[in-house]
């Protein structure tokens, strides 16, 4: 994650949730009082966006000290410690809800997408994440996909050229939608094509695409498709794929499959903030963890 824009999120996201200030802290605190605390898991899951404690933390009162124990991207479960925190008991519990929001948005979706990748079982095609996130988080959320494992598709409008159906149909063509963007873009970006028949494919290979998308199609479908892209070409699939699905395109020869879900679908993850010596109200984790790996989760 760029630190630096993450930065600019944060003081958006306390400022929404503080305001002038945080009402119940200050009434209740000193200024001079401090206090210890933890982050603990209450669900099993792939933890991401630690960091977010910290720069949160930091923002508030640079004292704070934060002292990290598992990585992005590990496994936790019930119970595990994720940071101890330790500084001013208003900043600790004003800047709680704001961490907690973020890191259990973006574990939520760093779990599911290893819930997928594991599901999928084929370490020869990459899953990718969509345009499809939420306004605002796209930066922490493409970087949960990461962390479960996934890859990034392109990050917004301006960093690759995918020629969908409306851009296709007030063209005229795929050949000509390819010309004109190879001609406004030049060699460095790449062209994705969105493709819905064997014909489509054919035009798309013969107008020079770099990636071509199979749009909504069975993996029978697909495995007959890839045969007509020469090598060189990326492929990918995209389009009513749920998880009850995903492993039916296993072997089936394309580059990546690009899912929405993984963003736009995906459960937080329980996470707490807790003083020192506090106990959880529970730990809701293991029957989820049972139902996770029995689903294909973890291996």
């Amino acid at each position: 994650m760029n630190t630096m824009q993450l930065r600019k999120m944060l003081e958006l996201f306390l400022f929404e949730d503080i305001g002038t200030d945080d009402l119940t802290s200050s009434a209740i605190f000193p200024e001079s009082e401090t206090g210890e605390g933890y982050f603990i898991a209450k669900q099993s899951g792939v933890l991401c966006g630690r960091q977010i404690i910290k720069e949160v933390l930091h923002l508030l009162d640079p004292s704070t000290c934060v002292e990290f124990i598992p990585t992005d991207g590990s496994i936790i479960r019930p119970g595990d410690h994720i940071a101890r925190v330790s500084g001013p008991v208003r900043q600790l519990l004003a800047g709680e809800r704001v961490i907690l929001n973020l890191m259990q948005r973006m574990s939520g979706i760093a779990t599911f997408t290893k819930k997928c990748v594991d599901t999928l079982n084929d370490a020869s095609i990459r899953i990718l994440d969509t345009r499809k996130t939420t306004p605002g988080l796209r930066m922490l959320e493409k970087y949960a996909v990461r962390m479960g494992g996934g890859w990034n598709h392109r990050f917004g409008l301006y960093d690759g050229i995918m020629i969908k159906d409306n851009h296709i149909a007030f063209c005229g063509s795929i050949t000509k939608a390819v010309q004109r963007a190879r001609a406004y873009a030049g060699h460095m970006v790449k062209i994705e094509v969105e493709t819905e028949s064997a014909e489509q494919v054919r035009e798309a290979v013969d107008a020079g695409a770099d990636v071509i998308m199979f749009d909504n199609q069975s993996p029978e479908r697909v495995r007959r498709l890839v045969d007509l892209v020469p090598d060189g070409i990326w492929t990918e699939v995209s389009g009513g794929i749920t998880l009850d699905k995903l492993a039916g395109y296993r072997h089936t020869g394309v580059n990546g499959i690009s899912l929405g879900m993984l963003t736009h679908s995906a459960k937080a993850l329980d996470i707490s903030f807790l003083e020192k010596g506090g106990k959880p109200s529970s730990l809701t984790g293991e029957e989820e963890l049972s139902e996770f790996i029995q689903g294909g989760g973890f291996h």
